[in-house]
């Protein structure tokens, strides 16, 4: 509520003088009136006393209107300039920072931001009120203690306007350091605690989800999954300590199954506390050992034969090495690419959650007949079919690919790709059949074709990143 009273209801002040002139015009319009009354009843010339009377009247009723209006009007000057003097130091922008009868700018953007300050009282007060200045709102802070400062993360709704250069720089200025922004996103609105319960959740419900909640977890990365033994070159060497190993931006940490987690982050250090969670959910992963979700599809082929889809695992192993037995060289040839005999060296891998997730395809009496496979590699995501001669051309391959692809978009792939020959004309044509856009790349008779996934166009946690570095706080 204001306590400023319009001009027009203020009580004007009280002036002594007004009462006087006031009261001698009364006085002197009684005296006049009754001068002109007794010469109108006494004299010969009554009509035009009485008229000269009249314009006498109107005349002081003038002046004192005129007296009246003209000291009036000083009197508004003077109620009104204490009015005045509170406006004029009162800021011109309302408390969205908007001049009276201005429209706001309603959009915003929103940012991750991380800044490293000093572990010093008022170092975080500075870069909020930075922000404050700038009309920017902080939705959630985090703070990572390290060993000579605190790196404090922030989300923040920005005006649109703000270019993110700008606002690292004041940063700067307030002492913030080694800065570094990104966009964000409607997901990242969800609070740390919340998204890291979901995470384990996921974790706990299917083993192949520990790649991707470390992902989600540690924001853009890249998560290798290094064995002890490789299937085709046997023991590799690699190992980890329990504890595991953090390394500015990568981070090594035993794998439960055998060798070696490995995560890498190139353009933003790990802090303490990120390591300590990454390790929390590698830890949870292993007490709860091997687990494979139990849902299962039961499809009938146009031919009438009914087949099952679930997921598998290694607990699949002799069954994948028995459907092997059943393939031609030519079939297992056009999937390993390589000596038929070293293909079931493979299937112990391919079949680890850890590196994907595995569909495997039965018959009515539990025979496997196929398998599809979604490998995580890297930042990217390849699909492998195999399906045994006698099934083959039944609509098994394009069921299974699509479900992978299904697979990849629930886990933010934005593209998938698939590395055959170029003479396995039925690979290509369930590529095609995905109805996605694919490219296609020829080397040395190898054909990989990439499809690139419909509602992915932005790869989580970064697509449109900008790395500000501020090289006097390195």
């Amino acid at each position: 509520m204001t306590d400023v009273t319009h001009s027009k209801s203020a009580r004007r002040p009280h002036h002594w003088r007004r009462d006087l002139v006031e009261l001698a015009a009364l006085f002197t319009a009684v005296a006049v009136a009754d001068a002109v009354a007794n010469m109108i009843v006494h004299g010969p010339d009554g009509p035009v006393l009485l008229v000269a009377s009249a314009i006498a009247l109107v005349i002081t009723a003038g002046f004192h209107t005129w007296w009246s209006r003209h000291h009036g009007h000083h009197a508004d000057i003077a109620g009104r300039s204490a009015v005045d003097v509170r406006a004029a130091d009162t800021p011109s922008d309302g408390p969205d920072g908007l001049a009276a009868g201005g429209h706001a700018d309603t959009a915003t953007t929103l940012w991750r931001m991380r800044a490293t300050v000093r572990d010093a009282p008022g170092s975080l007060a500075a870069l909020c009120t930075v922000l404050a200045r700038r009309r920017v709102d902080i939705l959630t802070l985090q703070t990572h203690p390290l060993a000579t400062g605190t790196v404090d993360e922030f989300l923040l709704r920005a005006p649109a306007s703000l270019p993110a250069r700008q606002l690292t720089d004041e940063i700067s200025r307030a002492g913030g350091s080694d800065i570094w922004i990104e966009r964000a996103d409607a997901h990242d609105l969800v609070d740390a605690p919340t998204r890291v319960l979901g995470l384990a959740t996921r974790t706990a419900l299917d083993g192949a989800e520990l790649p991707l909640a470390l992902r989600q977890l540690l924001g853009r990365c890249t998560i290798h999954s290094l064995p002890a033994v490789s299937p085709a070159e046997g023991p590799t060497g690699e190992c980890a300590p329990v504890e595991g190993i953090l390394e500015g931006t990568t981070m090594r940490m035993r794998d439960p199954n055998g060798g070696v987690i490995s995560v890498e982050r190139h353009h933003l250090p790990f802090t303490p506390a990120e390591f300590a969670r990454a390790r929390a959910l590698i830890e949870l992963d292993a007490r709860l050992g091997p687990r494979v979700p139990h849902g299962r599809d039961v499809l009938t082929l146009p031919e009438g034969n009914a087949i099952t889809v679930r997921r598998a695992d290694q607990s699949d192993v002799d069954a994948a090495s028995a459907m092997h037995a059943r393939c031609s060289d030519h079939t297992l040839g056009l999937r390993y690419r390589g000596p038929v005999d070293d293909a079931d060296r493979y299937l112990d891998h391919l079949l680890s959650p850890r590196h994907g997730r595995t569909l495997k395809v039965q018959t009515a009496s539990g025979r496997l007949v196929a398998l599809g496979h979604l490998l995580w590699d890297g930042d990217e995501t390849e699909l492998a079919l195999i399906v045994e001669d006698a099934w083959q051309r039944r609509g098994i391959g394009s069921e299974l690919l699509g479900r992978l692809v299904a697979l990849a978009v629930d886990a933010g792939s934005s593209s998938v790709y698939a590395v055959t020959q170029a003479s396995n004309t039925g690979m290509v044509a369930a590529m095609r059949g995905l109805g996605l856009p694919l490219d296609y790349q020829i080397e040395g008779g190898t054909l990989v074709v990439t499809a690139r996934l419909k509602g992915t166009d932005e790869a989580p946690y970064g697509a449109q990143e900008i790395a500000l570095r501020d090289q006097a706080g390195r």
